[in-house]
């Protein structure tokens, strides 16, 4: 239950970040948000991480390099978040988002990437994308 409770809280700030970095990058300039988001999500991330200390640094050592660059992948994401949203409006990117988001995990679970095990994709899980995806084309139009 807390899982979902965690996703939902995710899934919730995600979508108020897009739309405020899309006002954000009016104002300012999109990369300039990208950056301004960063940077206020490293400083948060810090401050929280000085009072649970729940890990530790020395760990760093044994994660592959390529994953350390996860992070860079945020300002990719911010940068077509906003740019969509300017295009399409907040509601229809984030329904688009939300099926690449499925369709991407969906290759991950599949194929097994980044050490997850692999699970078998079976017709329920098909049609759930599907239907989606026609959620989103009804919601188009």
């Amino acid at each position: 239950m807390r899982g979902i409770v965690f996703a939902l809280f995710g899934g919730a700030f995600i979508t108020l970040q897009g739309v405020a970095n899309s006002r954000i990058s009016q104002d300012i300039g999109t990369w300039q948000a990208a950056a301004l988001t960063q940077l206020t999500g490293f400083l948060i991330a810090l401050a929280v991480l000085f009072f649970v200390r729940d890990g530790s640094w020395q760990g760093v050592k044994r994660v592959k390099p390529i994953y350390l660059m996860a992070g860079a992948l945020a300002a990719i994401i911010i940068f077509n978040n906003v740019t969509a949203i300017h295009r399409m409006g907040a509601t229809f990117t984030i329904s688009a988002v939300l099926i690449a988001q499925l369709c991407m995990t969906f290759l991950v679970d599949s194929n097994g990437w980044f050490g997850v095990v692999k699970k078998k994709m079976k017709l329920p899980q098909f049609i759930g994308i599907g239907m989606m995806v026609a959620g989103v084309i009804i919601l188009k139009f």
